[in-house]
């Protein structure tokens, strides 16, 4: 992908050297340096760091909020493009959903954190519509990667700390070194103040929490009929809700109000009455029946299905899903864990399993579930969330988890059309 410049000596900007000629500069980053040599060879004159490049896009025109956490960045990025684009400003947002300006998709997924030039053109695109703000999901492979080189963020936000991607981080440890990276500059932060693992730079460091002291905290909530409480700032208190459900969206929600304080300057009054037309994200906590009750959600972490199972814990639940292959292995048997420690059935199936053996992911996950008289196994995914729809009775909730609004899976590197929401869809429909 190249990037058109005027007024250099060169017209184009590059990271991939074998799209560079004697017209092209090209962006060094820490993942393509070592073909620095091979852009030369075909003629580059130019070289440039992301820093320069931000510089010569004039990207300081508009005011960046990235989020990163194991949990809640897709549902956090969305409240706070929700409430920008209610209070009247223009904005644009970039994660695990695609490219959304103004209210409208700009562009499908991609990674949740792209390539340094393929985000910079996309905040050129954001200034280009008249946006004001530009909201990003940062994972962690892009903290380690360094995809996030250049830019000047106006707020850096922490959802939460658990375990993910150890395929890659390969220690938990060295995962919250990297998360906990993204903080330890001077940049204007706002940290989950209840996460115990956050470390980071106090400096222009402000809160937000449940249970501890914090900048923005919660006086009280209620997690009936959707997710309503009293936010307090200082002296400040104010009211809102949301027809958001779960204790961890609390979360979410508080963040995305604090965020939006903090960089626009609105009141929180004013922030508390628009926050109630956010509907949620797609695939999380997605209801697709209500009668009966059967929810998606995208969980695929332990703490993640802890979570949403948590939130509902006043039902019985029948629950379907699956692990990941060529992932982080050892959050299988944990996983397996929470579903058996929560659940009154557990449905365990297949979920993308790539060039893994699926009966092999399975047979993890059940090795951190101890009593297996309420488990059922069936590695076909269609057949498992059947299954479980048959087999549901009474006020019983199906809850199928793993894959949330994706809509393929994923055996061996082929993508088949699998949407968990149409599936079961289909499925109550011939019962």
């Amino acid at each position: 992908m190249k990037i058109e410049i005027q007024g250099q000596t060169y017209r184009t900007i590059s990271e991939n050297s074998a799209e560079c000629d004697s017209l092209s500069a090209f962006l060094v980053t820490k993942q393509n340096e070592k073909f620095k040599e091979d852009a030369l060879n075909r003629g580059v004159t130019t070289l440039l760091t992301p820093s320069e490049c931000w510089d010569l896009f004039g990207l300081n025109r508009i005011k960046v909020i990235g989020i990163t956490g194991t949990n809640g960045k897709t549902t956090t990025a969305s409240a706070i493009y929700s409430i920008l684009l209610d209070l009247g400003y223009k904005c644009a947002m970039q994660g695990t959903r695609g490219f959304f300006m103004n209210d409208e998709s700009a562009e499908g997924k991609t990674l949740t954190t792209p390539t340094v030039l393929n985000t910079y053109r996309h905040i050129v695109q954001a200034i280009q519509a008249g946006c004001e703000y530009f909201i990003m999901e940062v994972s962690s492979h892009a903290i380690e990667q360094e995809r996030i080189a250049g830019i000047k963020f106006d707020l850096k936000i922490l959802t939460n700390i658990t375990q993910d991607h150890l395929d890659y981080h390969e220690s938990i440890e060295e995962y919250i070194r990297i998360k906990n990276l993204f903080f330890a500059d001077d940049a204007k932060k706002l940290i989950n103040k209840d996460e115990p693992k956050a470390e980071f730079n106090v400096k222009n460091t402000f809160t937000y929490g449940v249970e501890n002291p914090a900048t923005y905290k919660i006086l009280a909530y209620s997690l009936n009929n959707g997710i309503g409480g009293v936010l307090k700032h200082f002296e400040e208190h104010v009211t809102f809700a949301t027809s958001l459900h779960g204790f961890f969206n609390l979360y979410n929600i508080i963040a995305a109000m604090a965020a939006v304080h903090l960089v626009s300057g609105e009141s929180l009054e004013k922030i508390s009455e628009v926050i109630e037309n956010f509907g949620g994200v797609s695939g999380r906590m997605e209801v697709v029946s209500e009668s009966p009750l059967v929810i998606v959600d995208f969980a695929h972490t332990p703490d993640g299905m802890e979570q949403v199972l948590t939130a509902l814990k006043e039902k019985e639940v029948l629950v379907v899903f699956g692990a990941g292959g060529d992932r982080d292995r050892s959050k299988r048997p944990l996983m397996g864990r929470v579903a058996a420690m929560y659940a009154k059935k557990v449905y365990v199936t297949s979920d993308n399993p790539r060039f893994e053996d699926p009966d092999t992911i399975i047979e993890e996950i059940l090795s951190g579930i101890d009593d297996k008289t309420k488990v059922v196994v069936d590695v076909n995914r269609r057949n498992a969330i059947s299954q479980a729809l048959h087999d549901r009775a009474g006020d019983e909730v199906v809850l199928i988890l793993g894959k949330g609004d994706e809509t393929s899976q994923i055996i061996y590197d082929q993508y088949f059309p699998f949407d968990d929401r149409i599936v079961a869809r289909e499925i109550l429909e011939q019962l």
